[in-house]
Formats: C-alpha cells, sequence, structure tokens
C-alpha cells in the first residue's frame, strides 16, 4: 500500500497497450449504502459502514482491477446539509472535489425514492462527466413494475448515461456494474499494480475499523462527532506468529456523557470495541494484532477549524 494521498497516483504500470484506467466517483446523501456498494466493487471490505450516517469521512480510494481495466473509486462523505460545522465543510469539500475531477460518476440512491437530501447531492454534479443512475437496494422495493414511472421521472432530473438498478449485496449486479462502468475509463496505463486494493495507509485502516465499530456498538446514544486518532502503529519482530502489530488509538468525544457511553459498565464496551477492531484488523492486515484503547473528552472539536485539520480531516 502507498501512502495516504489519493490526489497523486503511482506512476503507470505496464506498458499501457490495451489498458484502460479511470477515477470512478460514488456520490449520495449519507446512508444509501454508498461504502457498502465501495466494498463490493473491491472486494473487499477499507471503506467503514455501519447503519449510523455519515461513517464516512474521507476520499477512500479503493482500487480494482479485471482483465484489461483498472477503476479507481473515489468514496465521498454522504453531502451534509443539516449542521455548519468546520467538520462538514471539511466533509462537504471532499465531496465537490471528488465530483470535479473523475471520469465518471455513480450517483447512488435508494430504488424508487428521491428526497431533499438526494436531490442537494445531484445538484453537485458537473455537466460533462458522465453520470450513472445506480438504484441501489433493489431488493427492498416491493414491487418492480413501481420502478419505471420512478426511472421516468428521475431522467428528467438528470441526463444520466445509464441506469443501474441493483444491490450492492447482490454479486451478479456487481459485475454488471463493473461491465458498464468500464466503457467510461479512458485508454491508458494503469496507475497502480494489478494486486493492490487502497492507497490508504494500513495505519488509516486501524483508525476506521475502529471508528466503525464505536459507531456499530454505540449506535444512536453517540453522536457522529465522535472521532478516532491512532497514536501508535508499530510493526515489531515476533518469530511466534510472523508479523505482529501494535496500535495505540484514542476515541475523542465531546462530553462525558459520551465517555461513559463508550466505556459502559466496568469497561465492557470499550472491551468489546477493542476485541472486535483487533478481530477484524488480524484478518485485514494478516498479522497478530495488540490494540489499547483510550477515550478523551475534548469539546467542541468539530467547530475547531484546526483541530479538525489536526484530527486528519482535508
Amino acid at each position: 500500500m502507498t501512502g495516504d494521498h489519493p490526489e497523486t497516483p503511482a506512476p503507470a504500470v505496464g506498458d499501457g497497450s490495451g489498458q484502460r484506467c479511470g477515477l470512478v466517483a460514488i456520490v449520495g446523501k449519507p446512508n444509501v449504502g454508498k461504502s457498502t456498494l465501495l466494498n463490493a466493487l473491491v472486494g473487499q471490505k477499507i471503506s467503514i459502514t455501519s447503519r449510523k450516517a455519515q461513517t464516512t469521512r474521507h476520499r477512500i480510494t479503493g482500487i480494482r482491477t479485471t482483465g484489461t481495466s483498472q477503476f479507481v473509486f473515489v468514496d465521498t462523505p454522504g453531502f451534509q446539509t443539516r449542521h455548519g460545522t468546520a467538520l462538514n465543510r471539511s466533509l462537504n469539500k471532499t465531496v465537490l472535489g471528488a465530483v470535479g475531477d473523475v471520469d465518471v460518476v455513480l450517483f447512488v440512491v435508494e430504488a424508487g425514492k428521491f428526497t431533499l437530501g438526494d436531490a442537494k447531492v445531484l445538484s453537485l454534479l458537473k455537466p460533462g462527466i458522465p453520470a450513472l443512475l445506480v438504484a441501489n437496494k433493489l431488493d427492498q422495493v416491493g414491487r418492480r413494475g413501481d420502478i419505471a414511472p420512478w426511472l421516468r421521472d428521475m431522467q428528467e432530473r438528470h441526463a444520466f448515461a445509464e441506469f443501474v438498478p441493483m444491490s450492492a449485496r447482490n454479486d451478479k449486479d456487481v459485475e454488471r456494474l463493473f461491465a458498464i462502468v468500464g466503457k467510461y475509463l479512458p485508454e491508458q496505463p494503469w496507475w497502480y499494480g494489478e494486486d493492490e486494493l487502497t492507497d490508504r495507509s494500513e495505519k488509516f485502516l486501524a483508525g476506521e475499523t475502529v471508528r466503525e465499530k464505536l459507531f456499530r456498538l454505540t449506535g444512536e446514544e453517540l453522536p457522529y462527532t465522535s472521532t478516532v486518532v491512532v497514536d501508535k502503529f508499530e510493526e515489531e519482530p515476533s518469530p511466534q506468529h510472523g508479523r505482529f502489530v501494535r496500535i495505540a488509538a484514542t476515541i475523542v468525544v465531546e462530553r462525558d456523557g459520551h465517555k461513559a457511553i463508550i466505556i459502559g459498565d466496568k469497561g465492557e464496551r470499550l472491551k468489546r470495541i477493542g476485541t472486535e477492531a483487533r478481530q477484524e484488523l488480524e484478518k485485514l492486515l494478516g498479522a497478530k494484532v495488540f490494540i489499547e484503547l483510550w477515550v478523551k473528552v475534548r469539546s467542541g472539536w468539530a467547530d475547531d477549524e484546526a483541530r479538525v485539520r489536526s484530527f486528519g480531516y482535508e
């Protein structure tokens, strides 16, 4: 894996003859299934998913190379319309940056639905960049016949290049999406090696994994302004395990009450967050992992531009 800079692709790989490579942005309002779709497209979990809106906060690049085509996926945060905090301004800037410099956009909505939140994201799409309407969660639509009038309505809202009704959890649908998107990639040499899946560092993925477990295990009790900072990510020699990684991370919250929620009765919940994160990271990193978690209160951090940047947001 390379560093944390999606804007600077690695040098071209291979001679480029007959190769296609391009940037594909995945956009949509919070909770329409963008991260689940990214993980399905890459074939491995690199973007965190939870039922809580707004769990993706960074522009995560997933890479998938099939046949002669290399797809470089840009996942974006769901566009924020409710609050004007420094954190949300940073998130929205990320979305706007992603839709402006790509070869094709996947506009993800829930099949059969269109809300004000969807409309606001749709208004960001730039003319001249082909946009595909990905009607996700098709498996949740009662009667397929209801989709036709909805599709006609959507075509009137924007000149979509194609419609792709699908479920991100259905492998056949995902393969079909690849075939459709592939036509929009420019003919040029690949930017990454054939087996690379993301340009994010392992340290970054460690922080994201802890944050996912945090939101999954606290549910609606915790505001999404809680974040995770990885203080230490060190690899140590280990004849016994082959690869051994030691991680220390701090969960940053806004209030003492949030800290109590995370720690739980006799520290049980914090212990469970650590255990589940460790188990997933051991699979992801192919290593024995030791993880220590701390919880700190930093009130008002999401409103503080400098602190938002210091916690790794762009």
